[in-house]
């Protein structure tokens, strides 16, 4: 085909497209939404938005998903969220919760993984159980769910607030916390996986003190805690209906992929997480790290976060507990 033959043809083509109906039109135009979102780096959330770019997840379900925006302080990324800077957000649900409290239009879509995944660190030849740590110092980030999730736990489970009765050395990212008990300058270290791995194959010394999804079965009668989750913001749903479900899509498609076959997924992406793929292996076989899709639009996945709000209700971490509106069900 010759220059002027190729110009003629895509000018034709074009002209052609103007005389189409305007609904086939208005379809073509709206087929990809535009959806901005962020990864927190390093961290384990950089595997299943990466497992989405590398299959074109976004596109095959409608939606368009640029290069996320990086973070690496944990409070700048929820806070940009909170300012709108960005449409969709992977996080802890309770921190999502809060915010809608306080007035954020935001939407919680689903949620990814649960609390197994959250740990206290200590060394082996430290405190012999979570009720020595009166008094002791716990590197932990103050401004995550996490915090706040298993400072409720410990004052329900062991009665006492590790806030008033022990002292908190504030880090910025969960794998600081694991730096400064590595560092001995700390008695304990709170954090999530796979940071928990992270410190435990770099110091054979530590142990788990606490795991967050234990003590909650304990208290709950053998319920799961929920843990990470996705929210959208409220402006993204409003102009576009329909969204949640093709976002929900995405991560139902991108978990199931990742657990047929976790050691592939890890291999192929895992070094984008800024964490070493054997550590991150490790992570998932020791059942700490588990991908579970469970969406809003599903009655029980509701009732585990109506039930999880009323716990931290009651230790005074949410106003109340959540209603229906939360849900981008």
């Amino acid at each position: 085909m010759t220059d002027s033959t190729r110009r003629n043809f895509l000018a034709a083509s074009a002209a052609g497209s103007l005389t189409l109906p305007s609904t086939i039109r208005r379809a073509f135009a709206a087929a990809d939404i535009p959806v901005r979102w962020a990864s927190l780096e390093p961290g384990f959330t950089v595997l299943p938005v990466q497992y989405i770019l590398a299959n074109n997840l976004g596109r095959k379900n409608g939606v368009a998903f640029p290069d996320p925006a990086p973070y690496t302080a944990v409070s700048t990324y929820y806070n940009d969220f909170v300012a709108g800077n960005y449409d969709l957000c992977i996080g802890s649900w309770d921190t999502f919760a809060a915010r809608y409290q306080a007035g954020v239009p935001i939407k919680y879509l689903c949620t990814i993984t649960d609390a197994n995944m959250i740990a206290l660190l200590a060394p082996k030849a430290g405190v012999a159980d979570v009720s020595a740590l009166k008094g002791k110092t716990i590197a932990a980030l103050q401004s995550t769910g996490t915090y706040r999730i298993v400072r409720a736990l410990i004052k329900e489970a062991f009665g006492f607030d590790i806030e008033k009765d022990a002292t908190i050395q504030n880090v910025d990212n969960p794998a600081a916390s694991v730096t400064l008990l590595m560092a001995d300058r700390a008695d304990a270290a709170l954090s999530w996986e796979p940071n928990i791995t992270t410190g435990l194959m770099r110091k054979p010394d530590l142990r788990v003190l606490l795991k967050a999804g234990d003590v909650y079965k304990k208290l709950s009668g053998g319920l799961d805690l929920p843990y990470f989750g996705v929210a959208i913001r409220k402006e993204l749903a409003d102009a576009n209906p329909g969204i949640a479900t093709k976002i929900g899509k995405v991560f139902e498609q991108c978990l199931g992929g990742i657990n047929a076959d976790p050691a592939k997924a890890v291999d192929l992406f895992g070094v984008k997480t800024g964490i070493r793929t054997d550590t991150l292996k490790q992570a998932m076989d020791s059942k700490r790290l588990t991908f579970n899709y469970r969406p809003m639009s599903d009655e029980l996945s509701r009732s585990s976060i109506l039930l999880a709000s009323e716990f931290l209700a009651r230790n005074g971490l949410l106003t109340k507990p959540i209603d229906d509106k939360f849900f981008a069900a």
